[in-house]
């Protein structure tokens, strides 16, 4: 069963597509590559949320479909969720 689809190469999230527990194993597909893989979650992923896929630090660059979405506003671990308590726009 899949439970995160990644849509770009360069990503670095996955989109939930159903709902994730803290402490789960998700099974990841990159729509782009085809490659799966697991990544264990640290915190609940609701679905149509991000999951990290890689550990973050401030200001750090989040990429979905291959494109810039925002910046890290604090640190983010492998397997956290990712939204707006996390990441903002660069744009204000």
């Amino acid at each position: 069963m899949i439970h995160f689809l990644v849509h770009g190469e360069k990503d670095n999230v996955a989109v939930a597509v159903v709902n994730v527990l803290k402490g789960d194993t998700g099974r990841v597909m990159n729509m782009a590559t085809g490659k799966k893989f697991d990544i264990s979650t640290l915190s609940d992923i609701p679905l149509g949320h991000k999951v990290a896929l890689n550990d973050f630090t401030t200001d750090d660059t989040v990429i979905k479909y291959d494109h810039d979405i925002g910046r890290a506003v604090s640190p983010i671990k492998k397997g956290e969720h990712v939204h707006v308590h996390n990441v903002k726009t660069k744009y204000w």
